[in-house]
């Protein structure tokens, strides 16, 4: 036994000696060891300069854009949902494709915030405040569709047909309809985001109150600040209520687009009554999400020199995400070509061949590219580092996100049970002007929020900084 202990002793510096552990160092969160001060003066900055040229540019365009969903909404509600290109046998066109859609691009903001915060993400801390302003702002475009669907527009707002009212007509709600569920998970959705969205802001708020230089912005800030002073006991009610908030909104994240996937995954259409829809739109949400974040941030990067906060850490972060939600999409789409096959339903089999190679092969063959393969070179990190191939990859997944919405509400209801019901959908002019200009609206809300809310999370961004850490020196 000694001669082994002492044997081993002998041994073991040699062993240790070979095997050297790298400490490999995490990547800051904010480039160029930048201080408090410059992280203050360059996001207060965006707010307090004057109203650069290209933002008006912006702006007008934008107005001009909004206007066409507001006056094609006006004549739907005077004129009939006909107007729409509605008919027999799809009658669930671009209105529902479109909510979908805009339902999935607010599902980045509150993972960003909610779920990264709980995972103790430092890189959510740079992107997380515009993600949340997205989140409302798509919420908000998502919500004109099924309001005017109805036709008759004041039957959505009165109480008791729509909204989540008592029951008292005991007429016009079906409360086992996935169509009403959506009101009750939208709304509360809509209600936590921009709750979490303004308790994140009420510091910067502040920040921006105490440097403002006229008595009109003081004021204003000063009543959105809510008397914040930066208090021990404000921050510990800060925190505690961010936290609650966080928890909140992670399950939302799960359960908006799970109900929204039950409006089709409830029906017996072929092609849609299917149990792997959930996991598949609450995926695909994320993908698009995260498409619509990079999107929008690439530009604004590049116009207010924002290098040093938006690194290239940030960006391989989230291009990953998206290469792994695309691929979860990917599967998903075989999947259903298996499940289909597997389940021997002649019925199921033919919606999804008549999808790949049917009157709308062409849709479905755009969804593949934009969805499937073109996330697949985010691969190589030479694309990673590329803004603008990175910036043109984002456009390919958001416009593949919208062919995969309109490709699974028209393909399955223009080709249904009876061949003698079988048609071709085709938008109308009406149809394509009110979605253009919800791009409008969206737009004309996020410049708004440019101009006078801080662009980033700026006590947040502070925290990660190695000069937050005590010990730093």
């Amino acid at each position: 036994m000694a001669s082994a202990s002492s044997h081993s002793n002998a041994v073991r510096p040699a062993i240790l000696d070979e095997v050297n552990p790298v400490d490999i160092p995490r990547q800051a969160c904010v480039a160029n060891d930048r201080s408090f001060n410059w992280i203050t003066e360059k996001i207060c900055g965006i707010v307090e300069e004057k109203t650069p040229t290209w933002w008006w540019v912006c702006f007008i365009i934008a107005c001009c854009t909004a206007s066409f969903t507001f006056v094609g909404l006006i004549y739907l509600a005077v004129t009939g949902v006909g107007v729409w290109g509605l008919a027999n046998p799809v009658n669930w066109g671009w209105a529902i494709v479109n909510f979908v859609f805009w339902i999935g691009i607010g599902h980045a903001g509150t993972l960003i915030s909610a779920i990264l915060c709980l995972l103790r993400q430092k890189w959510r801390t740079s992107i997380n405040r515009a993600a949340e302003a997205m989140t409302i702002f798509a919420v908000v475009c998502a919500g004109l569709f099924p309001v005017f669907h109805v036709g008759r527009v004041w039957f959505a707002v009165y109480p008791g047909y729509l909204f989540p009212f008592p029951n008292a007509n005991a007429i016009w709600p079906n409360f086992r309809s996935a169509l009403l569920w959506d009101v009750f998970a939208v709304s509360t959705y809509g209600t936590v985001s921009v709750l979490f969205w303004y308790i994140g802001l009420i510091p910067d708020f502040a920040t921006v109150r105490d440097r403002a230089k006229t008595k009109i912005r003081k004021i204003a800030y000063g009543i959105v600040a809510m008397g914040w002073r930066g208090s021990n006991r404000h921050w510990s009610n800060y925190e505690m209520l961010y936290l609650i908030l966080a928890g909140l909104s992670t399950p939302l994240v799960l359960s908006v687009h799970t109900i929204v996937s039950f409006d089709f995954a409830i029906s017996l259409v072929p092609g849609w009554h299917t149990t792997i829809f959930p996991p598949y739109f609450v995926a695909g949400a994320i993908f698009s999400g995260f498409g619509m974040v990079l999107t929008l941030m690439l530009p604004l990067r590049a116009i207010y020199g924002l290098d040093d906060l938006i690194t290239q850490y940030h960006i391989d972060c989230m291009t990953k995400i998206i290469l792994a939600t695309g691929t979860m999409v990917g599967y998903a789409y075989g999947m259903e070509f298996f499940i289909a096959a597997y389940g021997a339903n002649g019925f199921e089999v033919f919606a999804f061949v008549n999808r790949a190679f049917g009157n709308y092969a062409w849709a479905y063959w755009i969804m593949i590219s934009c969805n499937v393969i073109s996330p697949q070179f985010f691969w190589f990190k030479k694309i990673r580092e590329n803004t603008t191939l990175v910036w043109v990859i984002t456009l390919f997944v958001n416009v593949g996100m919208w062919f995969e919405r309109f490709v699974i509400t028209v393909t399955s209801l223009s080709r249904d049970f009876l061949p003698s019901s079988w048609g071709y959908y085709s938008p109308t002019v009406v149809d394509i002007f009110t979605y253009l200009g919800t791009f409008g609206l969206f737009s004309v809300l996020f410049l708004l929020f440019l101009r006078f809310v801080p662009l980033m999370a700026m006590a947040e961004i502070k925290a990660v900084t190695p000069q937050a850490d005590a010990h730093h020196h």
